[in-house]
């Protein structure tokens, strides 16, 4: 039995499954976590021990065959680590692979670090940025897809009021065809789904 509140019994399990040189480190990180943010719980996401706090990811750790990570989730503690020259290592988290204690900052240090992490956590700064991405580029239709949209009026139209995504759908389909008999087939079918009104995969939409 661990002596905080809000523990994992998955964290446990992770522990005593770690090697031998790893099972001293997990249990220091994850006691200093507990004393420097009593309120933080313990999760699993992505397949390793997590430590969140006020509903949002605080930190994480995890044991490997010759190393353990440990790192801060919060944007934010890039510039905080920088400033006392820790230089982030995206991949082995916040101070790269860790093989023993001495690989950790001091007990007091790796604290302010945590109560830190836990700060940002409650102000209102974006954990992570959002990723910007571009919007897809709308399916080029093909020569006879084109041809048969404009015979078919009802295709065309429901075709016009689609999404990119579900004309992509149709085009692939039809593009994707290795013979030119299995294309002409699909052609066929596709004209007279979207003339009823049905996207690429209406079978599978009520399943």
């Amino acid at each position: 039995m661990t002596k905080w509140k809000n523990t994992d019994p998955r964290i446990d399990a992770h522990i005593a499954k770690a090697a031998e040189f790893a099972r001293p480190i997990l249990r220091h990180v994850r006691e200093l976590v507990h004393e420097a943010c009593p309120d933080v719980e313990e999760t699993w996401k992505w397949s390793f021990p997590t430590f969140t706090y006020r509903g949002k990811i605080l930190a994480g750790m995890s044991a490997f065959k010759e190393h353990c990570t440990f790192g801060f989730w919060h944007q934010g503690m890039t510039e905080v680590l920088e400033k006392d020259g820790v230089k982030e290592a995206t991949a082995m988290g916040s101070f790269g692979k860790i093989r023993s204690l001495a690989d950790l900052p001091s007990d007091g240090k790796l604290k302010k670090y945590i109560q830190k992490a836990a700060a940002l956590n409650e102000s209102d700064a974006p954990a992570r940025p959002r990723p910007v991405r571009a919007p897809a580029k709308p399916a080029a239709v093909p020569d006879d897809l084109a041809a048969g949209l404009k015979r078919n009026k009802a295709a065309g139209a429901t075709f016009e009021k689609m999404s990119p995504s579900h004309r992509r759908e149709y085009v692939e389909w039809i593009t994707e065809a290795k013979r030119e008999e299995t294309r002409q087939k699909r052609l066929a079918t596709a004209l007279e789904w979207l003339a009823e009104g049905k996207s690429r995969n209406w079978k599978y939409q009520n399943c």
